[in-house]
């Protein structure tokens, strides 16, 4: 079933109806297509599929249907001209680079990265002749002076991992602009129910779909979206390189976002909840939530999001020795790393998700010893305030 182009349909009902394409049953839900090749009617289609000359599937590690109707919802969610799945996220950004940049090229990066992008850029990408300038996320200035000739790429995750640090889309894409350069904005925190990078003049967004698309921690996946001129690119190295994702995965990520607005919203009022909370209590000495007016960057994420989001990373007082008594007080939060999920996870960024940076990378990004990320799920608030309690409390 295509949509027709001139329905002008909100973000919640393209969310469950966009990228349908029933076949000759005439299924209601989604079609999952398990098939690693596609037959083709004779030789002559065969060689046009191959070619280009005739679109259709051929080869399930860059055409499958299934996957196509998810790239096809996230492009619709996030206003973008077209969208590429990935096997991951982090394959998401290491095909995104791949296919726009070459050696002698230049990446300028907020230093407020999940840790495994900041090894990607820093340490993986350097060898193969791609250099990095990581610059405070908040600092347009530093972002000016970074720029170099072969600047190619800015790359930005707002709100940052783990500290929310929130940046200034519209000013990054200015200057990347300026600059001859693309910017990219990471998505993952804010999905496009509460954020959309491309209104905003980024040029492409990427998604961990592992996250709040999928939405309870089942799979794993990614997605490059934006510029169509961008993501043929992308596609391209796909096809050859093969960083897939599988047609199972991209099902259940396409059935999560019928729900993404209702669970980012429900999650982003917990948070907020359990931030203001977390303000109050003696043990902790800060907490990050750009939902909070105490959050440097509040005005700004209130402009360009629609709500805090659902992850509160907090200061405990008493460096990591605390922090940890936290995390194995707790009873009900998982202790793990992965974010996005209906559970509510906790975890101790310093020696988990930037544990293989250095001191000094994490020093420059304020991550600290006694600092704690806690992605709030979907579970009654009153549960976790007592959850966190029993550790601060000690």
């Amino acid at each position: 079933m295509t949509l027709p182009e001139d329905l002008k349909l909100h973000p919640d009902t393209l969310a469950i109806r966009s990228g349908i394409e029933r076949s000759q049953f005439g299924e209601h839900g989604e079609a999952m297509y398990l098939t690693s090749s596609f037959v083709f009617e004779n030789a002559a289609q065969a060689a046009a599929r191959f070619s280009g000359e005739e679109e259709g599937n051929v080869y399930a590690r860059f055409s499958n249907p299934t996957v196509t109707a998810m790239q096809t919802r996230l492009a619709a969610l996030e206003g973008a001209e077209a969208c590429v799945a990935t096997a991951s996220g982090m394959s998401a950004i290491l095909s995104l680079v791949m296919a726009t940049m070459q050696a002698g090229d230049h990446i300028v990066a907020s230093n407020g990265l999940f840790g495994a992008t900041q090894q990607l850029f820093g340490n993986i990408l350097s060898k193969f002749g791609i250099e990095t300038s990581f610059v405070p996320a908040t600092d347009l200035e530093a972002y000016r002076k970074a720029v170099k000739p072969r600047t190619r790429l800015f790359f930005v995750e707002t709100p940052s991992n783990p500290l929310t640090e929130v940046v200034n889309i519209s000013a990054v894409a200015a200057i990347a602009h300026d600059a001859g350069a693309i910017l990219a904005v990471d998505n993952c925190f804010c999905t496009p129910a509460l954020q959309r990078p491309l209104e905003l003049g980024a040029d492409v967004v990427v998604h961990s779909a592992t996250k709040y698309l999928d939405g309870q921690g089942r799979v794993l996946g990614g997605a490059v979206a934006g510029k169509k001129v961008i993501t043929e690119e992308v596609f391209r190295f796909l096809r050859t390189a093969g960083p897939t994702l599988s047609p199972f995965n991209a099902w259940v990520i396409l059935k999560g976002m019928e729900t993404l607005r209702i669970r980012m919203e429900a999650q982003s009022a917990a948070a907020l909840e359990l931030a203001r909370w977390l303000e109050t209590q003696p043990g902790v000495a800060r907490v990050y939530y750009p939902g909070l007016p105490s959050h440097p960057q509040h005005e700004l994420a209130m402009r360009q999001q629609k709500s805090g989001g659902a992850i509160v990373s907090f200061d405990v007082k008493g460096g990591r020795e605390a922090a940890w008594r936290v995390v194995d007080s707790t009873r009900l939060m998982s202790i793990t790393a992965n974010l996005g999920d209906t559970k509510t996870t906790i975890t101790h960024p310093a020696t988990t998700t930037h544990g293989r940076i250095t001191a000094e990378a994490r020093a420059a990004a304020g991550i600290g010893d006694g600092l704690l990320r806690v992605a709030v799920g979907l579970e009654a608030v009153e549960d976790l305030k007592a959850d966190l309690a029993r550790g601060l409390q000690a």
